[in-house]
């Protein structure tokens, strides 16, 4: 089965680049919604979109051709450090993008449905700007957790 090696791997690296790549744009999403308030709902239903149609299956589609590679390759784990630690890295990310990080998205698009009352004093509501911060802060995490993991799959540190 070492024939299917070279596609699997293709399989992998195409996964990651349609599955990761899209979320490094949802800061540029965000801050345009934190320019122009009045679309910020759409911009995070948007982002929400994107995470629940593209992301997380191929987030997940991951962790399949990964151990894909791992049986037709015949790699052993625990020989490789940097690929016990990829795969730690790996479930943290997904594990906290399908419960925290999209919990608090959905809050903020909970939050942003609907105008404040005409007698609410400027700015957002205090609830709407913390939970838009966890949702930043998350995002910036994963952005690491996505770096670092690549490093290591195409590095290969020798640790």
């Amino acid at each position: 089965m070492e024939w299917l090696l070279p596609y699997i791997l293709f399989l992998h690296v195409m996964g990651a680049i349609l599955a990761f790549g899209p979320t490094y744009a949802y800061s540029i999403i965000g801050a345009m919604g934190g320019r122009e308030p009045q679309h910020a709902n759409f911009g995070m239903r948007v982002t929400a979109r994107i995470g629940t149609a593209l992301v997380y299956p191929l987030a997940i589609f991951q962790g399949v051709t990964g151990l894909a590679l791992i049986i037709v390759g015949g790699f052993s784990v625990m020989d490789r450090a940097w690929l016990v630690l990829g795969i730690v890295l790996y479930v943290i990310a997904l594990v906290y993008a399908l419960t925290v990080q999209r919990s608090a998205l959905n809050r903020v698009i909970e939050l942003s449905s609907a105008p404040p009352p005409p007698d609410a004093p400027p700015g957002p509501p205090p609830e709407l700007a913390a939970a838009v911060r966890m949702v930043q802060r998350g995002g910036m995490m994963l952005g690491v957790l996505i770096l670092v993991i690549v490093f290591l799959m195409v590095v290969k540190p020798g640790f």
